[in-house]
């Protein structure tokens, strides 16, 4: 038996407005031609892993709390002498979501964490990769509300790239606000 499951919030708003929208917006002929979020990547560098082995266990556990989903410990592919690193020594830990899981974290992420940012005006509209990918950088883990503060040990930045099927910038932009992305003012 298979069980059917309910659309998010954000994936409902993207078929009932964000579709048809930039699809009036653009002029796309078919509705496959529609950009939408392909996936989120989620990533914490753990540079402080060769003298703390600890942080090899935090950062990962921080991350499966925010997403839901366990995380992989990245490795270094060479070595390089000038920061002490050796191939194959755990250098990160990433988290890789899709499907309803990524949209849950994006609502999450626009309505209950980037408000919580101290002196947030919104994000930066400069941070697109040319092809409608859209990159995040948060200074500490504390924002989202699933972290307890009285069991992290130390405060830690994080790397969120929103990946789109969006062709240009211009309609990674768009479809990002539609689906209430809080850019800054320019």
């Amino acid at each position: 038996m298979t069980s059917v499951r309910e659309a998010t919030r954000v994936e409902q708003l993207y078929r009932e407005q964000v579709v048809p929208a930039l699809t009036r917006e653009f002029g796309y002929e078919n509705p496959m031609q529609v950009p939408k979020l392909e996936k989120i990547v989620l990533n914490i560098g753990l540079g402080e892993a060769r003298e703390n082995a600890r942080a090899l266990d935090t950062a990962p556990a921080d991350l499966a709390t925010i997403t839901g989903q366990k995380a992989v410990i990245t490795r270094a592919k060479k070595s390089i002498a000038n920061f002490r690193l050796r191939e194959g020594m755990p250098i990160g830990a990433m988290v890789t979501l899709r499907g309803q899981r990524m949209y849950e974290f994006f609502d999450r992420l626009v309505n209950a964490a980037l408000p919580r940012i101290r002196d947030f005006r919104g994000c930066s509209t400069k941070a697109f990769d040319g092809r409608g990918n859209y990159s995040l950088g948060v200074r500490e883990q504390l924002i989202f509300p699933e972290i307890d503060y009285d069991k992290v040990d130390r405060i830690r930045g994080m790397q969120i790239n929103i990946c789109t099927t969006a062709p240009t910038d211009e309609e990674g932009k768009r479809l990002l606000e539609l689906l209430g992305m809080p850019f800054a003012r320019s």
